[in-house]
């Protein structure tokens, strides 16, 4: 039946899950079929037979027991039931997680009864005996992940349907006719599911912002943003709060401050950057040794607690980068001017600053507020030229003045000194055990409509490992000075890679040539690093990237220190971006708490905030993820006449995923499109193999391709498979 002739009202009288569900909630209770149907209001004659048919079946398939007859009760103990999450691993496919479990229990289709991806439930689990792998069946959904969705709206004549492009949500959303709003037909629309009645297949949902129509830019981008409910936009009274902030710098204040106005002091930054929330400040000692300062803007000195803008920023947590645009943590008043450290300008930070020696020991160092001036600002290119050539001049192509212009000498030998303490820095942490991932960034040239007219690559130089090193230095020591205190802070921390997925690893780089040393702690991380290293400008370089990355542990915040794993980090922590993350200006608040006297704080209530951080994180990572993905398919619907060399980055059961060679655009070539011969996936060598000829197509091997379909809305690229590159 189609969707246009569908009615809200679709199932079959069945009260399988809800009998479950009570039964379940009273364990030690008895109910014959008259006190289930009071529970579920229903007294009719036809909703009475039901009950007694489906009290039969539930008896039938062991779930509940007959203890009298018309009497039941649900079967076994509370140990059957547990909380945990729903994971769709696709529209038809769900698991349940919980750490009651070594493997993730599966849920048919049929057994979710409304529950959607990511939804805290109890579980009924049954075939647990030795030999057979674990079921399960939702008896409650206790709460939802999300209420919130994106889709496409169909509308009928009395009612309309929203069609979601999030391959996890399995159900369209009803919506009654007087819950349309302004929508229109086929408009993309943000909803709200309001209810899901036991009898319904769809939940009922209530339209609550119209976003635009599919395919245009602003629309997907605002799509984007409203699937993982990030905001796109400030509320006027956070706008107006922040407008009033006296943002002078003021005598009184920096009476308080250590100042560091006459100390050389510079930026890096990207040249499209318009927020600059580190600074480095340089100067010769008198016993040869250098006194570097890492200075960070002081967001706390306006950020006060307890404000609406401090909640604001707080819900947000951290600023998300798309690649058309940044959505702030801060309202543009404070994250481009008041706390951005641009040149020639005086500015309260917060720092940092360290003695340190020739082969770059930390030999004392100072934490607090002060005021600076900075003298220059930089791009990563013209530090990246001063740090190649060692000459003072800015050509003209890299400038980002647009003019070619001269470097003071100053200026000069202190980035030099700087990179030459980095990179002593840089190879102390590799010795002891740091893993170095520098993953290809995909980027794009927009044209003034944001349409993608070129890809390029960011690729990590000496000026960015110059900036990351002193990041990383006031991080670690900032953490340490607080944890070996004992008191309460926020940690960023990572943890072990997980070995299964190492396991796994190891089985596909096997099949380039490489290994991974499995042994121990210490090794692992020197192999990872031997093989980073190793595939660097091969073909199957970026792939193996991804699949290293997919084996670590997901760093987070928390005030439970185990340390950073990927950094080789005992202490670490989170000091140097208050302007775009959160935790930074939490850390800065604490730090100064502590500087004052203070005592331990509440660990639970930072914790609390902690999990927030990393949930929002998490967020605005799959949605700057979600973004590159658009633009992709965007750039490649001009290029559908064109034949490209692509990588295979990933095989499954329906086709192969093919990762474009020149702008590392990935889509996928399904396995019936494949006409030389018929294929079918063979598990364990990672292929897809030739009935007739026995040809493998597997990880890392190249292909042409062009482009069946681009779809902005699913954000999904299909290839037509040309040939093989032989």
């Amino acid at each position: 039946m189609s969707k246009r002739n569908r009615k809200p009202v679709k199932k079959q009288l069945d009260f399988s899950d809800k009998i479950l569900k009570i039964l379940s909630q009273n364990e030690n209770k008895v109910f014959n079929y008259k006190q289930i149907g009071a529970k579920l209001e229903l007294d009719d004659t036809q909703s009475r037979n039901q009950i007694i048919k489906d009290l039969k079946l539930l008896a039938s398939q062991k779930k509940i027991e007959e203890v009298e007859p018309g009497k039941f009760v649900v079967v076994g103990t509370s140990k059957d039931y547990y909380e945990g999450k729903i994971d769709m691993t696709g529209r038809k496919t769900a698991y349940f997680v919980c750490p009651d479990f070594e493997e993730d229990v599966f849920i048919p289709t049929n057994n979710l009864n409304h529950a959607l991806d990511g939804d805290t439930v109890k579980v009924y689990v049954y075939n647990r005996r030795k030999g057979k792998k674990a079921e399960g069946e939702v008896i409650e959904v206790i709460e939802r992940k999300k209420t919130d969705f994106v889709g496409v709206i169909d509308i009928q004549k009395n009612f309309a349907f929203v069609s979601t492009a999030n391959p996890k949500m399995y159900t369209d959303i009803f919506i009654s006719k007087d819950k349309l709003g302004d929508a229109e037909n086929g408009d993309v629309v943000l909803v709200h599911i309001e209810d899901w009645p036991t009898r319904a297949d769809s939940p009922f949902g209530k339209v609550i912002k119209v976003l635009g129509k599919p395919g245009q830019h602003d629309t997907e981008i605002h799509a984007i943003l409203a699937e993982y409910g990030l905001p796109a936009e400030f509320p006027v009274e956070v706008e107006a709060y922040a407008q009033k902030i006296d943002t002078t710098i003021q005598e009184n204040e920096i009476k308080n401050r250590r100042d560091m106005r006459d100390v050389l002091t510079f930026t890096i930054d990207p040249k499209d950057a318009k927020d600059f929330d580190d600074a480095l400040s340089f100067q010769v000692l008198e016993n040869g040794n250098f006194e570097i300062g890492i200075h960070i803007a002081d967001v706390s000195f306006y950020l006060k607690e307890g404000t609406i803008l401090d909640d604001e920023a707080y819900q947000r947590a951290t600023s998300v980068y798309l690649v058309d645009r940044v959505v702030p943590m801060l309202p543009e008043v404070l994250s481009n001017f008041a706390c951005s450290l641009r040149p020639n300008e005086e500015k309260y930070t917060f720092s940092a600053v360290f003695e340190i020696s020739n082969d770059a020991q930390v030999v004392n160092q100072w934490f607090g507020r002060t005021v600076i001036h900075s003298n220059q600002r930089f791009s990563y290119e013209e530090a990246q030229q001063i740090i190649e050539t060692k000459k003072n001049t800015i050509p003209e192509s890299i400038s980002i003045t647009g003019s070619a212009y001269e470097v003071s000498d100053e200026i000069v030998a202190a980035t030099l000194k700087l990179d030459e303490l980095a990179k002593i820095l840089r190879k102390k942490r590799m010795i002891n055990g740091a893993i170095s991932f520098d993953k290809v960034e995909v980027k794009f040239n927009l044209n003034t409509n944001f349409e993608p007219v070129g890809v390029f690559f960011k690729i990590s130089k000496d000026a960015n490992h110059l900036i990351e090193e002193f990041m990383l230095l006031a991080n670690k020591k900032v953490a340490e000075f607080i944890g070996k205190q004992k008191k309460t802070f926020i940690y960023r921390i990572h943890d072990e890679p997980n070995i299964d997925k190492l396991i796994s690893l190891q089985t596909v780089i096997a099949k380039f040539g490489y290994k991974i040393n499995l042994k121990s702690k210490d090794e692992i991380s020197k192999s990872l690093n031997s093989l980073l290293n190793e595939v660097v400008g091969k073909k199957e370089q970026n792939m193996i990237d991804t699949l290293a990355i997919r084996t670590m542990s997901k760093a987070k915040y928390s005030t439970d220190n185990i340390r950073h794993y990927g950094l080789a980090f005992d202490y670490y922590s989170h000091f140097t971006s208050p302007i775009r993350r959160y935790p930074d200006v939490m850390v800065h608040r604490l730090l100064q708490y502590y500087l004052d006297g203070g005592k331990s704080a509440d660990q639970e209530v930072f914790e609390t905030k902690c999990l927030h951080s990393s949930i929002m994180e998490g967020l605005a990572t799959n949605a700057e993820r979600d973004s590159i993905k658009y633009m992709q398919v965007r750039y490649m619907q001009d290029h559908r006449d064109q034949e490209f060399l692509g990588v295979i980055s990933g095989v499954t059961e329906w086709g192969i995923f093919v990762e474009i060679i020149e702008n590392k655009c990935e889509g996928m070539v399904r396995i019936r499109e494949i006409k030389e011969d018929y294929y079918t996936f063979d598990e364990k060598q990672y292929a897809l193999v030739g009935a007739t000829t026995q040809n493998l197509l597997q990880l890392g091997d190249e292909i042409y391709v062009k482009v069946k379909n681009a779809d902005l809305v699913k954000k999904q690229l299909d290839f037509h498979f040309i040939r093989s590159n032989e």
